[in-house]
């Protein structure tokens, strides 16, 4: 079972506050803003609760707050003080760093509350593209080296899908769908499970008032060939993080074109870091690939092109 992470290093702080491990090693001398603990081999090891005051301590240092300040505060003043900038501040990276506070915390009452301040001031689609977003690409990062454990992980993204899935289910109660164009069809490969991407694009897409099939994680090409017992066109959506891999890319994107797309007027519509991987000299004109939303917003959101 995977535990939550308890310890870190100087190198995990500076990963998650984004201060440098020598500014924080100046501010735990000349403030003692933190109170490490020393291994056998005198390496620095913070805990969690010297974590959770960090990033507070950041959020006002970066609001504008002297360090020499925010050392003469009470430790009880400083969190009430954090809330308060956090929900009042239109400054997406102090969002930000209240949602990785939210995380740390495990405090899905201050993601809400934070998600509620930010939401008077910004639609969703602004919230998903400069906040969420970023906060994703941050965690992986922190993931990656370390600094947080998936459990962080898992609890931050299930609250973002949270906010997808509701935004979502209002506009399909509420918004008229386009019945003179195919609707989109979002899907995610077989394995791949990452699915933050392929939910917002649904909601982008429906918020444009267009129809959408959306069918979720980890599906086999050959199951997608029952639509077209239902209608003859459809525009495949697909978002690939991880899978395919760099060796099955080619051959899965052979494979979903000689089973759904040849000799139909549909199309395949691909987004996600797997881009890369995939040999643009050998992909069918009926096979695109969008590195933005706003291009795809544009070619067939907006323009309405599908030809």
């Amino acid at each position: 079972m995977e535990r939550i992470k308890s310890t870190f290093s100087i190198k995990n702080l500076e990963n998650l506050s984004g201060i440098k491990a020598h500014t924080l090693r100046i501010w735990e001398k000349r403030y003692n803003l933190l109170e490490p603990e020393r291994t056998d081999t005198n390496i620095r090891r913070y805990s969690l609760e010297s974590l959770k005051k960090l990033l507070n301590v950041t959020l006002l240092y970066n609001h504008g707050f002297k360090i020499s300040k925010i050392a003469s505060l009470d430790s009880d003043e400083i969190p009430e003080l954090v809330r308060s900038i956090a929900l009042k501040s239109n400054s997406e990276q102090v969002s930000i760093n209240a949602f990785k506070l939210a995380m740390i915390n495990f405090d899905y009452e201050l993601f809400d509350a934070n998600y509620l301040e930010i939401s008077h001031h910004h639609d969703f689609e602004y919230i998903f593209l400069n906040m969420f977003m970023p906060l994703m690409r941050e965690l992986g990062i922190l993931w990656q080296t370390g600094a947080i454990s998936p459990s962080h992980e898992h609890f931050i993204t299930n609250l973002v899908k949270q906010k997808i899935h509701l935004q979502t289910e209002s506009l399909q109660r509420e918004k008229p769908k386009r019945e003179d164009h195919p609707p989109f069809v979002l899907f995610l490969p077989e394995n791949e499970i990452h699915e933050l991407g392929i939910l917002y694009l649904n909601y982008l897409i429906l918020s444009h008032g267009f129809r959408t099939i959306f069918l979720g994680q980890s599906l086999q090409t050959s199951s997608l060939e029952t639509l077209y017992t239902y209608q003859t066109d459809f525009i495949f959506v697909s978002y690939l993080t991880v899978e395919p891999n760099k060796e099955e890319i080619m051959p899965f994107l052979a494979e979903f074109y000689k089973t759904l797309l040849a000799n139909k007027n549909s199309k395949l519509l691909l987004f996600g870091p797997q881009q890369i991987e995939i040999n643009t000299e050998k992909l069918p004109g009926q096979i695109e690939m969008f590195r933005s939303v706003e291009s795809f917003i544009s070619r067939y959101l907006v323009e309405k092109v599908f030809v």
